[in-house]
């Protein structure tokens, strides 16, 4: 069991500095786009949200192969399963039950799940700041 948590803490780690690296590059690239002359405050704001969800989304697909990686290395899906698959149910907390993993290391999906949570929540933070800010912006310039 202290295995499983050792590894299935440095994944998570390994994670969490990827998304670490990705916040600090969309906090900061919003900070500056906030300088940039633009005409049209409201479509500005949805193209720097869509920007922002968009390059999120990419943060967790890659932390989710993270996790495949992982799973594959260790042997924690049973032969012919979809590895990809039960990182992508097992981040999102779907928790479908279609594919188990081994039981040597089953506290892994629950890992990978708490992983998912706070990374989502981290995701929303961080969305919800950028709005802010953009926001803000726009009614410092006047704008509807």
């Amino acid at each position: 069991m202290l295995r499983q948590f050792l590894l299935g803490g440095a994944v998570s780690l390994g994670n969490i500095a990827i998304h670490a690296a990705v916040m600090a590059t969309v906090v900061g690239t919003a900070r500056r786009a906030l300088k940039w002359e633009h005409h049209r405050p409201q479509a500005w704001l949805a193209a720097a949200m869509v920007a922002t969800v968009g390059i999120l989304m990419v943060a967790h697909v890659a932390e989710v192969g993270v996790w495949a990686l992982a799973y594959a290395l260790l042997g924690v899906v049973p032969p012919g399963a979809d590895i990809l698959y039960f990182a992508f149910v097992s981040y999102a907390t779907l928790g479908y039950g279609d594919v188990v993993p081994v039981e040597r290391w089953r506290l892994l999906g629950p890992m990978a799940a708490m992983n998912g949570v706070l990374l989502f929540g981290w995701s929303t933070a961080v969305i919800f700041e950028v709005m802010r800010q953009a926001m803000r912006h726009r009614d410092q310039r006047g704008g509807p």
